[in-house]
């Protein structure tokens, strides 16, 4: 049985070019605010990427770019600023924030009619009682994949490895909002593999490269994998890549230092899934994607527009 590669890049342009089209329709358009604070070099990164999607989709960005000694206060000054501002549909601050802020105050500063990351409790709690939320792009972008490659969720047993606010807990909510039956593994879980070898579609979200092998698989499941993990071990690359990988993935490691994996070994995956998200060009290409989406329907639904 050849495995289906569920790649991401099909799924995310889908949604772009949806979202480009409403936003053409619209009589007004949409605002996203970025902030950053100080000089992570990966949330430079991210946040870039977010801008230039933004103004590519048509929406207007604000890219707010704050010292790394900017205190506490101040940045909830911000956040408050765009909280009152009509013309700002969707509010993002960029994590990880430095040490001297409370991540958690600030996010629950943000309107939850503006969070469109959907970390705040109010979405949370709208979420989890099956009302319309602003929810997490990593889970939604998921349902998004496996709705566009026809991947059945109803009536079937879907584990997620991982509990995290951001993922792991939002995945569930959503699955079991799909009609799945739907159980949570974690770090404390006994008999891990006994457990996702049920599984129909196996989630994998617990940031370990290459944690799932092959005996957490149940044959011709469905497997995404939401991990995104550097790896940089040339003599171990054999056991996660195949012969058609190895070499394009040992030359990378050469050039950059690593190469990107999941929480799911990809070779022994190979051997028994019936469709999987690859790592790198899976999941992690929906998250702008999903972002974009969220920033439109947060606009509309603060202007009442179905």
């Amino acid at each position: 049985m050849t495995a289906k590669i569920l790649g991401g890049k099909e799924v995310a342009d889908a949604i772009k070019l949806e979202v480009a089209e409403e936003v053409r329709n619209l009589p007004f358009r949409p605002c996203l605010a970025a902030v950053r604070v100080g000089e992570d070099a990966a949330s430079k990164v991210y946040v870039g990427n977010k801008v230039r999607t933004s103004e590519e989709l048509g929406l207007i960005s604000e890219y707010h770019h704050l010292s790394a000694e900017t205190t506490q206060e101040e940045l909830l000054d911000l956040v408050e600023e765009l909280n009152r501002r009509d013309n700002v549909d969707g509010i993002l601050v960029q994590l990880p924030l430095p040490k001297q802020i409370n991540e958690k105050v600030v996010l629950e500063a943000i309107n939850p009619e503006k969070d469109v990351d959907g970390f705040h409790p109010v979405n949370v709690g709208r979420l989890a009682s099956g009302q319309n939320a602003l929810v997490p792009c990593t889970p939604a972008g998921v349902i998004e994949i496996l709705r566009y490659y026809d991947i059945g969720i109803a009536g079937k047993h879907a584990v997620i490895v991982g509990r995290s606010n951001i993922v792991g807990k939002p995945m569930a909510m959503l699955l079991l909002q799909n009609d799945a039956t739907v159980t949570i593994c974690h770090s404390r879980t006994k008999n891990l593999a006994e457990i996702t070898s049920q599984a129909d579609i196996l989630v994998a979200a617990i940031g370990r490269a290459g944690f799932i092998r092959g005996e957490h698989i149940k044959q011709g499941a469905t497997v995404i994998d939401v991990g995104i993990n550097n790896f940089s071990d040339k003599d171990s690359a054999r056991e996660f890549f195949d012969e058609s990988e190895i070499e394009n993935r040992l030359k990378t490691i050469e050039k950059r230092g690593f190469t990107l994996v999941g929480d799911v070994n990809p070779k022994e995956a190979l051997e028994k899934v019936g469709a999987f998200t690859p790592v790198p060009g899976g999941v992690g290409l929906l998250t702008v994607a999903m972002l974009m989406k969220n920033t439109l329907d947060a606009a509309k639904h603060r202007r009442k527009i179905n």
